[in-house]
């Protein structure tokens, strides 16, 4: 047999056994599984954890010692930044819920119905709105309680 018919040869039993494949790396006979592969979950953290580890970053002084126990805990610089702010909005959440219900939805509603006037017409809707606070029980409750040095018992009128 002649060198030529050899490597023929050679090649033909290398394609039957390896099976011929395509640009795309896939053997012809062969099917890509269908199955779709189950996605990565993500890590929760508690906020047990969350405050916890805000502060120990906020204990920390020296050089170093955040990325420390940032590998420590493996988390990431941003977690830190996302979990600060998540704190700061709860601690405002909380001084707003100690508001009257009232007073802060007309303000709310004062705030987006204002957004598109003209200086001139924004300022005397919200005289009008700042005299209806005026008027609330809530508002007589908020004055009350500032003179008589306690806390307020806002009921939402």
């Amino acid at each position: 047999m002649d060198r030529p018919e050899l490597e023929r040869r050679e090649v033909k039993d290398v394609a039957e056994t390896e099976g011929a494949r395509r640009a795309t790396g896939v053997s012809a006979g062969d099917h890509p599984d269908p199955e779709v592969p189950e996605r990565a979950k993500r890590r929760q953290f508690s906020a047990e954890y969350k405050l916890r580890i805000l502060r120990e970053a906020d204990a920390c002084k020296g050089s170093g010692e955040i990325g420390a126990l940032l590998r420590r805990e493996g988390l990431y610089s941003s977690h830190l930044v996302l979990w600060r702010r998540q704190r700061e909005t709860r601690a405002l959440a909380g001084k707003l819920a100690e508001k009257s219900t009232a007073i802060m939805r007309l303000g709310r509603d004062a705030f987006y119905h204002q957004w598109d006037m003209d200086l001139e017409a924004a300022l005397e809707y919200l005289h009008g709105q700042v005299t209806l606070v005026t008027l609330t029980e809530d508002s007589a409750e908020g004055r009350r309680a500032f003179f008589e040095k306690r806390k307020p018992e806002f009921k939402g009128r």
